[in-house]
């Protein structure tokens, strides 16, 4: 009743906070200890029972000392099974037989076990194999005496119910534990829901204690073996269930005949195949926070029991979890602001109260006047000490040392609005102090951050108001109309950083140059870059001599530069792509050449230092820019 209540309140999530190196170690375990368990039977020494897989065994041996004992007393006749049995499963796949799917290896490794033992014993050999080394189920004379009904008269009593718990919550866990491994083995990775799982064993125990049967629980063992045998539906398990009843009730004889040493065998190769040494190195390249706690849980099931074994691994599990939340609470990253940086603090997903010292041993060592966005927006939870620690930097720290901050993202439940003191646009002042060469240097670090994907986070919606009243660009770039050359991500350029002619080929003309003195002599620009790209279609068109209504005029003003570049001579058509873009990069030098000639304005200044005029290419391919003069 516990189980199902378990079940019908969604108890069975608790399956999904098991880690994979958990269940992987549960799996490697449960093969290490069916190899250490079976090789005693395999040898013909069965003092300790074939389900007793715990490592301290009822009659007093261990699981290493029953290993060492059983090769004291051994038996020859399930050495000589053991040898062939295993030898059949190894080779099975690599003879005929392997066609026929309804008779698998481990039925005929049964068979030929009882077949040997019955020749050893026909021909009165020294391999007879005696009954203590064969299955043993009792002889059962009448059906009743299989039922046990419930004593009802002690359900008042407290331990009834202290045990009842006790079984309810560990076979509850070994069942889910056992259903996310089996799910690990399954080369389909079917889901099966955990709390269905509780209340169909629920229901089940519920009839099997009213005709005192014992506790029923998922076990790996049978579902890996199940899942070996190419099992595909739950008809599967109902099958398994209906043949070890029929089996019990009427082939116990025939049961009775099977060596145990040849069961051994079968279950020496399915730990074999939970506990591949593929597993172990899959395991190590994942690096040491994912191996320590598979190698833990292996080590602990093997020498305590699963249940603990996996609390084990849990445990050591949640320190590298823990560790690692500590080691990388937060990323902090610099942002380039024209002629100084920004701090960006980036909170993760989850930040606890763990997150708290290093938090605010960041905040607190920041230098005066400093700039800093604390960014919550991934946040999904943040706990209150952090807070605490967020609002007492804003309140009192940062205005002791002048630090402009920024605090964006937190949700509304958190009674925290975004509070913005700083927002990183180009003010007039910061403009007029660039130089052309700083300005240059800041474009090339802002196309070497995008070609890095390392892009600047910002708010536009901020920027936009802030630019609302006036803008102060630093340059005017003027490129082609190509879909791909969008200038303000080439150079992670934000609102108000940047005028942007755009017109097929980069050409220069009355109303591109008027735009360009506009900006140079009434806002204060410091840099004209004229920027061609690779494979640039206004270049090929050019090349190819097309006429097409008004581009044919536009296309007129390309031909200078086709004229200019010397260096090809042969193919020199749009076909060769080497062509076009020789051409692309003298089409700048000869439209820099344009604007220099033609305004006067904008040649004086550029005489004057005042300014810089730069060409340039952008590849589509790369998305690199390079600058020349």
């Amino acid at each position: 009743g516990i189980q199902l209540l378990l079940g019908l309140v969604k108890g069975g999530f608790i399956a999904n906070y098991i880690p994979s190196n958990v269940i992987k170690g549960l799996l490697a375990a449960i093969g290490i200890i069916l190899i250490l368990k079976q090789i005693p039977h395999a040898v013909g020494f069965d003092q300790d029972h074939q389900d007793d897989f715990s490592f301290f065994q009822t009659d007093g041996d261990n699981t290493f000392s029953a290993l060492l004992s059983a090769f004291n007393h051994y038996s020859l006749g399930a050495i000589v099974i053991s040898i062939l049995s295993i030898a059949t499963l190894l080779l099975w796949d690599r003879t005929v037989l392997k066609k026929l799917k309804f008779f698998p290896p481990s039925l005929f490794v049964v068979l030929l076990g009882v077949l040997l033992n019955w020749l050893f014993l026909h021909y009165d050999t020294p391999l007879e194999i005696h009954a203590e080394h064969l299955v043993q189920i009792p002889k059962i004379k009448t059906l009743d005496s299989l039922v046990t009904f419930p004593a009802f008269s002690s359900i008042g009593n407290i331990q009834v119910w202290i045990v009842g718990l006790t079984i309810a919550i560990i076979a509850s866990l070994e069942t889910l534990l056992n259903l996310e491994a089996v799910e690990n083995l399954d080369p389909r990775k079917r889901f099966s829901s955990p709390n269905r799982e509780l209340i169909a064993q629920g229901v089940g125990n519920i009839f099997a204690s009213l005709i005192g049967g014992l506790p029923i629980t998922s076990v790996v063992v049978r579902g890996s073996v199940n899942l070996q045998a190419g099992a595909n539906s739950k008809l599967s398990t109902i099958l398994h269930g209906l043949f070890l009843l029929v089996s019990i009730l009427f082939l116990s004889q025939f049961l009775n005949m099977i060596p145990l040493a040849s069961l051994a065998c079968i279950l020496l190769l399915t730990g074999y195949k939970l506990t591949k040494l593929a597993i172990f190195k899959e395991m190590w390249r994942k690096g040491l926070p994912q191996f320590i706690p598979f190698a833990a849980t292996i080590i602990a099931i093997v020498f305590t029991d699963l249940l603990i074994g996996v609390v084990i691994g849990l445990a050591i599990s949640i320190f590298y979890l823990i560790k690692s939340n500590l080691k990388h609470p937060f990323v902090l990253r610099k942002e380039t602001m024209h002629l100084g940086e920004s701090l960006r603090l980036e909170l993760p997903s989850q930040v606890s109260f763990l997150n708290k010292a290093m938090i605010k041993e960041t905040l607190w060592a920041l230098p005066k006047h400093s700039q800093i966005t604390i960014d919550a927006t991934h946040c999904k939870f943040v706990d209150n000490d952090v807070l605490e620690i967020i609002t007492d930097f804003q309140a009192t720290v940062s205005k002791e040392k002048n630090i402009m901050i920024n605090v964006v993202g937190l949700k509304a439940h958190y009674n925290m609005d975004d509070s913005i003191q700083f927002v990183n646009v180009l003010d007039h002042a910061t403009q007029q102090r660039l130089t052309p060469t700083e300005v240059l240097a800041i474009l090339k670090k802002g196309n070497e951050r995008f070609t890095s994907g390392n892009w600047t986070e910002r708010n536009f919606m901020l920027q936009v108001s802030a630019t609302a009243s006036e803008q102060n660009p630093f340059a005017i770039v003027l490129s082609c109309i190509d879909s791909r050359t969008a200038i303000e991500h080439i150079f992670d350029l934000g609102i108000g950083d940047i005028f942007s002619i755009r017109i097929a080929g980069n050409i220069v003309n009355e109303d591109v140059l008027g735009s360009m003195e506009y900006a140079i002599d009434k806002v204060g620009t410091k840099v004209i870059i004229v920027l061609g790209h690779t494979g640039c279609g206004a270049i090929t068109g050019a090349c190819e001599d097309l006429h097409l209504g008004n581009l044919t005029a536009l296309l007129a003003k390309i031909k200078p530069a086709i004229e200019r570049e010397k260096t090809v001579h042969v193919d020199r058509t749009g076909a060769n792509l080497n062509f076009v873009n020789l051409v692309a990069r003298e089409n700048v030098l000869q439209m820099i050449a344009r604007v220099r000639t033609e305004s006067p304005i904008i040649a004086v200044q550029e005489r004057s230092g005042a300014i810089a005029i730069v060409g340039g290419i952008y590849h589509i391919d790369t998305g690199k820019v390079d600058f020349f003069i």
